[in-house]
C-alpha cells in the first residue's frame, strides 16, 4: 500500500508534516479531512531507498509484550476520554516507536475507517496481536466496554511481562557467569596448559593423570579435532530442536522441565499464574469459556500444561467441571483446584482465577529470589573448581619434581 507525505495545518492552526498510508491519493485526501486536518499539499513518497529501509526495518522488528501493554493503556485512555477509534489508531501509530506495529496501527486505522471491525482489522496482523488480544477486543466490541477491556488487556499484559522479565532476572546471574567460567577455562586450557606442557615434556617425567587430562584436552582443543567437536555439538542441537517439534518429544522435554531441581517449581508456578491471569481476563471481558480454555491452550509455552486445559475444554463440552479434568492432569497444584472448584461452585470464577494468579505471581517472585540467592554462591564455587582444575592439574608435576629433587 502507497505512502503519501502531506503538508497540513491541524485543529490548532500549526503546519506539520504527515504521512498516510492509504490505497490512492484521494483515499490519503479523505483520511485527512475525517480526522479534521486542512491540507496544504498532498503528493505520493517517491523515496524508494527510505521505502525499502523500512521495509526491512519493520520486516525484522518484534512486538514485544510491553509495546502491547503501552498501546493499549494509550488507547484504552484515549476511547474513554471520547476520542473516535480512526483518530486514537492514528495518533498512536504515529507516536508508536515500534516500525511493525506503527505499520499495523496505520493499516488497522484505515480498515476501520472503511467500516471494518477492530477486531477483524487486528486479526489480519497475528505478529503484532494474538488470539487472546483479537478476542478480548471482539469481546469489548460486542459488549459496548472497549475501554474496559483495553484497561484490562494493558493489566494483563503488564502482568505477563512483569512476571517474563522476574523469571529472565533468575537466569540472566547464571548464564553469564556461566559464559564467564567457560570463558575462562577455554582460556587457559587453550593458552596456559600448552606453555606448561612444553616444561613437563623436557623434564621428561610421568604426568599424573588429571594433567595428562588436561594436556589432552587442550591439544584437542586447539587441534583440528575441535571441527568435529563443533560439529557434534551443532547436530545435536539440530536434533534436539527437531525432536522437540513432534508432538512426542515436546510432551517429554516438556514433562522433563517440569521435574527439573530448583527450575521445575518455578516453571509450574508461572504455568499456573499465566493460565489464571488469561483465563480469568477473558471471561471476565466476556469471551466465552470454551474459546477461552482454547486461546488459553495456545498460549500456555508448555505442552503438559496445555493438554491439561485441553482435557478441561472437553470435559466443559460435556457438561463437567474445569477443576475436575484438571485435577485428573496432574498438574496443577491441588490448592488452585480447590480455589477453581470453589469459583465454579459460587458462580465466580473469574475473580478467583484473578486470585490465584495474584498469589502464584508472588510466589514466581519469592521463588525467584530463592533461585537467586542458591544459584550466586554455586556459580561461584562451579567458577573456582574450574579454575582449580587447571592450577592443580598444572602444579601436581612441580610437586612430583620437588619430592624427586628433595
Amino acid at each position: 500500500m502507497p505512502t503519501f507525505v502531506a503538508k497540513i495545518r491541524d485543529t490548532q492552526g500549526k503546519s506539520r508534516t504527515e504521512k498516510v498510508i492509504a490505497e490512492s491519493i484521494n483515499q490519503a485526501r479523505t483520511n485527512l479531512r475525517q480526522q479534521g486536518f486542512s491540507i496544504q499539499e498532498l503528493k505520493k513518497e517517491n523515496s524508494l531507498d527510505l521505502k525499502q529501509l523500512l521495509d526491512f526495518e519493520t520486516r525484522f522488528a518484534t512486538v514485544t509484550v510491553k509495546d502491547k501493554a503501552v498501546f493499549s493503556r494509550q488507547f484504552a485512555a484515549l476511547v474513554n476520554a471520547g476520542v473516535p477509534i480512526v483518530r486514537s489508531l492514528g495518533v498512536l501509530g504515529e507516536q508508536c516507536g515500534n516500525p511493525k506495529l506503527k505499520k499495523a496501527l496505520m493499516e488497522i486505522s484505515l480498515d476501520v475507517q472503511n467500516g471494518l471491525n477492530l477486531s477483524d482489522s487486528m486479526r489480519k496482523h497475528p505478529a503484532c496481536f494474538d488470539g487472546l488480544y483479537v478476542s478480548m477486543i471482539q469481546a469489548g466490541e460486542v459488549g459496548g466496554v472497549l475501554d474496559e477491556v483495553l484497561n484490562r488487556l494493558a493489566k494483563l499484559l503488564e502482568d505477563t511481562a512483569r512476571l517474563q522479565n522476574q523469571i529472565k532476572s533468575a537466569m540472566s546471574y547464571p548464564m553469564v557467569v556461566g559464559f564467564i567460567a567457560v570463558s575462562i577455562f577455554l582460556g587457559m586450557t587453550i593458552f596456559l596448559i600448552p606453555i606448561f606442557a612444553k616444561i613437563f615434556e623436557e623434564i621428561g617425567n610421568t604426568l599424573p593423570p588429571l594433567t595428562q587430562f588436561m594436556v589432552t584436552l587442550s591439544g584437542i582443543l586447539r587441534g583440528p579435532q575441535i571441527i568435529v567437536v563443533i560439529l557434534g555439538f551443532i547436530a545435536f542441537v539440530i536434533a534436539y530442536k527437531q525432536y522437540y517439534k513432534t508432538p512426542m518429544g515436546r510432551q517429554t522435554i516438556d514433562r522433563l522441565s517440569l521435574k527439573t531441581p530448583l527450575f521445575g517449581d518455578l516453571i509450574q508456578k508461572s504455568s499456573v499464574a499465566r493460565f489464571s491471569r488469561t483465563f480469568g481476563s477473558l471471561t471476565r471481558s466476556g469471551v466465552p469459556i470454551l474459546t477461552s480454555l482454547e486461546i488459553v491452550r495456545d498460549t500456555s509455552g508448555n505442552q503438559v500444561v496445555a493438554n491439561a486445559i485441553d482435557a478441561a475444554r472437553f470435559e466443559v463440552q460435556q457438561g463437567g467441571m474445569i477443576s475436575f479434568a484438571l485435577q485428573k492432569e496432574k498438574v496443577f497444584p491441588p490448592m488452585a483446584l480447590q480455589m477453581i472448584s470453589i469459583g465454579e461452585e459460587t458462580g465466580e470464577i473469574d475473580a478467583m482465577l484473578m486470585k490465584i494468579a495474584d498469589f502464584y505471581e508472588d510466589e514466581v517472585e519469592q521463588a525467584v529470589k530463592a533461585l537467586t540467592s542458591i544459584l550466586e554462591p554455586v556459580m561461584i564455587v562451579v567458577l573456582g573448581g574450574m579454575v582449580g582444575t587447571i592450577l592443580l592439574s598444572m602444579y601436581l608435576p612441580l610437586f612430583k619434581v620437588f619430592d624427586t629433587l628433595g
